[in-house]
């Protein structure tokens, strides 16, 4: 018991001390969970931890992810993306197997080792790249969603490829009696098989019924169950429902010979739709988070540092081999299936390592004589270090590409006019203050960088430029020195300060009007010199906030009313609050305007609720 809770102690410090470290730094949770298990590899060497086991435990992270995502994607979406599935994913798997198999071929390894190569290194990490994609808010994104249909994909490229593998044996091989399976395959293989010794159309049919049975069970039984479950009205036998479902759907595949993340996946798609579907999320999601962490910490810390120094030329130029050639091949895939400017490199450089079913192929191909021990100890090192490096590369689209392209990669247009009013932004938010501003006569230059919001609001006869707003070339084209009004309508919070700052800094008088994402971006905003931020979310809740008063039992002019006293008193507030505000100091450690904030719900606390009287009074 002990030595599982020093163990678990030592997982739980190294997770909890590096991410928070790498996140502040710009590199990441997935780094930081990697650099955590690296830091302490000797550790866990040092207390017996068989880290090829933990990992194998962990990799139910992944089958949580996929569930969850699925539990976000209705069938309906799904469909819509067969054409991405087919020819984005299958395209991918094949042309990498080829490529790569060739650069090995050429290297001098057998055809049947080569092949064997390309398999295990076309696959990529479900792991990091969703958890990536995610924490950035990119999974939605066009290139993001392509980057997942390849994804999945080659989950289900897994099955043919553990078929093929042992098709391959080499007899040399086998005679010299290599068959040391490794520690990676572990929960892929062994334990009891549905499908073991049937024929292969016999196998089929109970892969099929199996698919069948998740489908039936996630649409007909599992409402039900939950429904009988909730009537206890205890969460944390809810939470136990959740975790069953999931376990025994993996299960179930597993014991098929299936991908038990595919067949989560499938099972979240069916119940997308449920009522239940905010609830499981829920419930999944810590666990989920926790066991991704473990996964990314046992990766770090499963590298081989003796051979990894001992072969260390060896490893960084195969690396460099496999990324830069899937770099490539990813964006001629790209090119011809019409995806193009950031979300083309967004595609290309998250999909580019080599992923977590490397180890398990190249655990099988051990087993199944088609690698040789030497070989296969070098691809562990080459997979495990393209998939360390696979959050620099998201740092560098975010650097390079996230900014200076747009969707279609195309230069910024050249404007020819010069009107009193720019607008930074052609969004939710910048196209309806320019409608605004153009019905009451004001001439407006509107600038995005989005060239598909600015072809559809041409389409419907406004007129805007092409470009990022941020840069100084493009403003002073557009007439910022002789403007009355700059509109800061941008999405991304680094480019809304960035705006900003450069425009009050260099034009002083101005007017500057930003949108702001949150309370806090309002503190810095204002400590930047502008004067005019509107909360982008802060309008709604007011009204939200009104009908709420008018369900509660005011009427209309009574629901207004509370509704401005506490706007007016909540901006007074804002501003005082906003002089302490301190741009080197973290807003949550700032203790003066703590106090600050402390001190005023004191006082004004009281003056707004007899305000508040006061008004249901005049109603009575």
């Amino acid at each position: 018991m002990t030595d599982f809770l020093l163990i678990a102690f030592v997982l739980l410090v190294a997770g909890v001390a590096a991410v928070p470290v790498a996140t502040r730094l710009g590199l990441g949770s997935v780094l930081g969970y990697l650099l955590a298990g690296m830091a302490i590899s000797p550790i866990l060497i040092g207390l017996g931890v068989d880290i090829d086991g933990l990992q194998v435990f962990a990799e139910f992270g992944v089958v949580m992810m996929l569930f969850i995502i699925g539990l976000e994607m209705e069938p309906k979406r799904l469909w819509e993306m067969r054409g991405q599935l087919a020819g984005l994913g299958g395209g991918q798997v094949l042309a990498t197997i080829a490529v790569l198999a060739a650069i090995a071929l050429v290297s001098g390894s057998q055809w049947q080792t080569s092949l064997a190569i390309g398999m295990v290194l076309a696959l990529s990490s479900t792991a990091i790249v969703v958890q990536t994609l995610t924490e950035k808010g990119l999974l939605k994104s066009e290139g993001g969603q392509s980057s997942f249909s390849v994804l999945l994909v080659q989950d289900v490229a897994v099955i043919p490829m553990l078929a093929l593998i042992p098709l391959l044996a080499l007899p040399e091989l086998a005679s010299a009696g290599h068959n040391s399976g490794g520690g990676h395959g572990g929960g892929h293989g062994g334990g009891f098989n549905l499908t073991e010794g049937l024929p292969a159309w016999a196998s089929g049919l109970v892969t099929i019924g199996a698919v069948g049975a998740v489908v039936l069970i996630g649409h007909f039984i599992t409402r039900p169950v939950f429904r009988f479950i909730a009537a206890a009205n205890l969460r944390e036998l809810f939470t136990g429902a959740a975790l069953m479902f999931v376990i025994g759907i993996a299960l179930l595949m597993t014991m098929v010979g299936l991908s038990p993340a595919l067949g989560t996946f499938l099972a979240g798609v069916v119940l997308a739709n449920s009522e239940y579907r905010h609830e499981l999320e829920s419930d999944v999601a810590p666990f989920k988070g926790l066991l991704l962490g473990l996964f990314f910490i046992t990766v770090g810390a499963g590298i081989d540092f003796a051979l990894a120094y001992e072969q260390f030329g060896s490893v960084v130029f195969w690396a460099s081999v496999v990324i830069l050639t899937k770099i490539a091949v990813l964006l001629v895939i790209a090119r011809i299936y019409g995806l193009k400017g950031s979300a083309k490199w967004l595609f290309s450089l998250s999909l580019a390592q080599a992923g977590e079913f490397g180890f398990v192929l190249i655990a099988f191909a051990l087993a199944n004589f088609v690698l040789s021990e030497p070989l296969a100890d070098l691809l562990l090192l080459v997979v495990a270090l393209t998939m360390l490096v696979t959050p620099l590369l998201f740092i560098v689209y975010d650097k390079i590409f996230a900014c200076s392209q747009d969707e279609d990669g195309r230069d910024a247009d050249d404007i020819d006019e010069e009107n009193p009013v720019i607008i930074a932004g052609s969004g939710r938010v910048g196209g309806i203050v320019n409608r605004m501003l153009q019905a009451a006569g004001f001439s407006t230059t509107m600038i995005d960088y989005s060239s598909r919001q600015l072809e559809l609001g041409r389409k419907f006869g406004f007129k805007s430029y092409f470009g990022d707003a941020t840069r100084p070339d493009l403003l002073h084209a557009a007439g910022i020195e002789n403007a009355k009004l700059l509109v800061v309508a941008l999405d991304e919070r680094e480019q809304i300060d960035k705006l900003v700052k450069y425009a009050l800094s260099h034009f002083p008088d101005l007017h500057v009007t930003a949108r702001a994402v949150d309370r806090n971006h309002v503190y810095e905003l204002w400590a930047y010199g502008c004067r005019d931020i509107i909360r982008e979310t802060y309008d709604s809740t007011l009204r939200m906030g009104r009908s709420s008063y008018e369900a509660l039992g005011m009427d209309r002019q009574q629901a207004q009313a509370a509704a401005d006293a506490f706007e007016e008193m909540d901006r007074r507030a804002m501003r005082e609050v906003a002089e302490h505000y301190d741009l080197d100091i973290p807003f949550d450690e700032n203790q003066p305007l703590i106090n600050k904030v402390r001190e005023l719900r004191a006082e004004w606390d009281p003056v707004l609720r007899e305000q508040m009287d006061e008004i249901l009074k005049r109603g009575r």
